[in-house]
């Protein structure tokens, strides 16, 4: 097959993906509204009581939906891989390809995490998230497959970038948990749980599984800062320019670290160590975004 094949079939599967993607978010949107019980009336008082939810009655279409997660993310995966054929090189030249491989990664997180956690509840949420930024990607960013611009060609791409993608995509999955802990948390000072929130975890497994997986990806993002200064060495004879995305990624970097620290020497849990990580998560996607699309610099190469 030819380079433009390569291309035309890693679009069709990206579509494909996405059309994968939509059938999980309808299953989970399923899953949610069928599990509802209508009130039933008190067999003494005859008064109806609170309806509840029984997702035991909708588990056959749960494990669909997450079946389809799993298939979407292959999808995904091997468009990525095809586009990286296509281009002949890794497939992380521009925010077109930023922008899916980054969405492979944030359902890869989800997936991996899911393995051990009971965290299908946050599906809806991944699938909408992951379908938001393929639209975005197909529609706004596209970009032909074509080669890399000569600051690019260096073996630190595939070192720096991959470290970069993966530690993205589980700090976006641990701001999503500390953003359901900090809804929870509210909805918990103002009485009890809606019928729906009584199926999400814990106050408190909410913040140590926000904390376990910073801290899980956290020295990767380390090294990803690292192999970015000495990438920036080959490439333009220093190691750090204070460049825009240079130095969000190191302000990511002090978030992330002021997080652990709080929680690790000053023992912050709950509410304040939330609003920490979702700091800290709003900063790198600042940079990603912000730096990368409308930012100036040495990184425009990544930008529309």
């Amino acid at each position: 097959m030819t380079h433009s094949s390569w291309a035309y079939v890693s679009n069709y599967l990206i579509y494909s993906a996405m059309a994968v993607y939509t059938l999980a978010f309808f299953a989970h949107a399923y899953e949610t509204a069928w599990a509802v019980r209508a009130p039933q009336a008190d067999e003494i008082s005859g008064n109806l009581l609170t309806k509840t939810f029984d997702f035991t009655r909708t588990e056959k279409v749960a494990r669909i939906a997450t079946s389809f997660m799993v298939l979407g993310f292959l999808l995904l995966f091997a468009g990525v891989v095809a586009r990286g054929i296509s281009a002949g090189r890794v497939p992380w030249g521009n925010m077109y390809e930023f922008s899916i491989t980054g969405a492979l990664a944030f359902c890869g997180a989800y997936l991996a995490a899911l393995r051990k956690y009971d965290l299908r509840w946050l599906g809806l949420i991944v699938s909408i998230a992951v379908l938001l930024t393929l639209g975005t990607a197909i529609t706004v960013l596209y970009r032909p497959s074509a080669p890399l611009v000569p600051a690019l060609k260096s073996t630190w791409l595939v070192i720096h970038v991959s470290a970069a993608i993966v530690s993205g995509g589980v700090f976006l999955l641990a701001n999503v948990i500390a953003a359901a802990y900090l809804y929870l948390d509210a909805m918990e000072s103002r009485g009890e749980r809606t019928a729906w929130a009584k199926r999400l975890p814990t106050l408190e497994v909410l913040d140590q599984l926000s904390y376990r997986l910073v801290a899980f990806v956290f020295p990767l993002w380390t090294f990803a800062v690292i192999a970015g200064a000495i990438w920036a060495e080959h490439a333009w004879g220093r190691y750090w320019g204070w460049d825009p995305k240079e130095t969000w990624a190191f302000i990511t970097w002090v978030a992330y670290a002021a997080y652990l620290h709080a929680r690790v020497t000053v023992g912050w849990r709950g509410r304040k160590a939330a609003w920490l990580c979702l700091l800290a998560g709003t900063t790198f996607l600042f940079n990603y975004v912000y730096i990368n699309v409308w930012g100036t610099g040495k990184h425009t190469y990544s930008g529309l």
